[in-house]
């Protein structure tokens, strides 16, 4: 008997045997069949509840396939600066906090971006330590990739003129040598080593919290990626698992482990996709470069505005050693490669380490390249031939286009090539990168599909011959999703057997205007059968 039948919707089921179907049946967590109204009414009992759904559109229930959930969550409290136009608005926000916070409070702050201020200068701690002088202060740009810091962090994290760069980190300094607040990738790690950890229960709360933010968005699942080392890897692993324990955790959870546990993860037997439909082991992370934004993305050529080509962070031959290890004990990986020299020498490493893929690869999560944003045209095709998957994130090319521009030139056709890597038969997962960006899963649908601002410009797109359809979209929120996780025969399509995650859409992303699609608000999202998210009438 059905506990939920859901009728007169339009269902895109992403099952070709169920190409019209209206209506759906669920029974303990799972699809418990699809079809006509008729079909699905004819199963009723008097038990069985029965919602009208007006004609909606229904759609799998979404994956953000690149998310920093633990992460976000944590900074539900923090300042949020994404929206500040100048150096003076992120200076009134820290003095406001700074006021308001007991004397050596920590201040964190995250999202700024000089690049989009009326004036893009680069802030240092100069411009902190005048508004906060006892409380440290870090601020993290918006790429997660560098951050500022005050003179009072400084000195608590042990930082001066003597302290060497670590390794796969740059400690950026004045003119005599200082640091002047400003640190690059792994340096940052200097200073969230002495910054105070969050309670267990403070921290289980707001991951529940996020989870509902989550659900009104329609996603029912997460690939949990860490920023970058620390012990944030075992501290969120931890917290996945006491809500999993407690059956709090209402998203399908695949977590990543930071690459520098391969080693252990390998001696312990622990594989990826260990787990179960709630929670799951995913792979390990790695860093091959930085990010474009503070110029630390790995390129091929100079920069078109620097002197330089950015950097690696972690040496190429560690990482081939380490998915050489995680390959051969059934771990897989998730490396990020931002640059074209990161995407490249990535790719050599995989075409050295894996076999031509023969289409016969199991159903464990496949390795997979986060972000590939910047390639070139005969790197595009190379990763089908291995099976990898290209988790890509579209809501960053609208933010990023003018600085993409400045920074390559005509080298950014090559930019977010969504078009190219699917047409070249790679698998497309497609997320967010939260905080970095909203975790709107259509707004970014509808970047992928327009490649525009909300304003509608570039007026055809930029760079228009890389777009994706809303399907091929929608595909990357849900099946690509789930094939990157080996999670195909459980998620992904609204296919019976499969687990009972769905959203309906109070509009049709396949028929408003594409500019529309980013305002779509979500009716309901139902996840493992159950209604974790109505919205109310009016």
């Amino acid at each position: 008997m059905p506990s939920l039948i859901l009728y007169n919707g339009k269902l895109h089921t992403q099952d070709e045997k169920y190409p019209n179907a209206t209506a759906i049946a669920l029974r303990d967590g799972r699809i418990l069949a699809v079809g006509s109204d008729a079909e699905m009414l004819a199963l009723a009992q008097a038990k069985t509840e029965k919602k009208d759904l007006g004609g909606r559109r229904v759609l799998p229930g979404l994956t953000d396939s690149h998310i920093h959930f633990y992460e976000w969550a944590l900074l539900s409290k923090v300042v949020m600066l994404d929206d500040t136009k100048s150096l003076a608005q992120l200076q009134a926000r820290v003095e406001d906090a700074a006021e308001n916070a007991k004397t050596g409070a920590w201040i964190i702050g995250q999202g700024w971006n000089q690049d989009s201020w009326d004036e893009p200068i680069t802030p240092t701690k100069i411009d902190l330590d005048e508004i906060s002088p006892e409380n440290p202060v870090i601020l993290w740009r918006k790429d997660l990739h560098l951050a500022l810091v005050n003179s009072a962090a400084l000195v608590q994290a042990g930082i001066d003129e003597k302290t060497p760069d670590p390794q796969m980190g740059v400690i950026q300094r004045d003119k005599n040598g200082e640091p002047n607040g400003l640190m690059n990738e792994l340096a940052i790690n200097l200073v969230r080593a002495v910054m105070p950890t969050t309670t267990e229960t403070e921290t289980d709360l707001a991951m529940q919290k996020s989870m509902k933010d989550l659900h009104k968005l329609g996603i029912t699942g997460v690939h949990d990626f860490r920023i970058m080392g620390g012990e944030g890897g075992t501290l969120a692993l931890r917290a996945f698992q006491r809500l999993r324990a407690k059956n709090l955790l209402k998203l399908r959870s695949l977590v990543m482990l930071p690459g520098e546990f391969v080693e252990q993860a390998a001696q312990t037997g622990i594989m990826s996709g260990f787990g179960d439909d709630f929670l799951r082991i995913g792979g390990i992370k790695l860093f091959a470069d930085g990010a474009l934004g503070p110029r630390t993305a790995w390129m091929l050529k100079n920069f078109e505005d620097t002197d330089h080509a950015g950097m690696p962070l972690t040496p190429m031959p560690e990482i081939a050693e380490k998915i050489a290890i995680a390959e051969k004990v059934g771990i897989t990986t998730a490396i990020h490669a931002i640059g074209t020299r990161a995407v490249r020498e990535l790719l050599d490493v995989y075409e050295e380490v894996l076999d031509e893929d023969d289409g016969e690869r199991d159903a464990r999560p496949k390795h997979r390249i986060e972000h590939v944003q910047h390639s070139t045209p005969e790197d595009l095709t190379r990763l089908s031939r291995f099976n990898l998957v290209a988790s890509v994130q579209p809501l960053h090319l609208t933010e990023d286009m003018d600085m993409v521009n400045i920074a390559l030139g005509k080298r950014a056709r090559y930019t977010y090539a969504f078009r190219d890597l699917l047409d070249a038969g790679t698998i497309l997962a497609l997320g967010s990168d939260c905080p970095v960006v909203s975790p709107n899963p259509y707004l970014g649908i509808q970047a992928a599909v327009t490649r525009q601002r909300d304003d509608g410009t570039p007026a055809e797109g930029w760079y228009p011959s890389q777009r994706l359809t809303v399907a091929e979209a929608v595909y990357g929120y849900t099946m690509g999703a789930a094939i990157v996780a080996g999670t195909e025969n459980a998620q992904g399509s609204l296919t019976p057997g499969k687990v009972a995650d769905l959203v309906v859409l109070e509009d049709d992303i396949f028929e408003i205007p594409p500019l529309e699609i980013g305002k779509t608000q979500v009716k309901m999202t139902i996840f493992d059968g159950d209604i974790v998210f109505m919205r109310k009438d009016g």
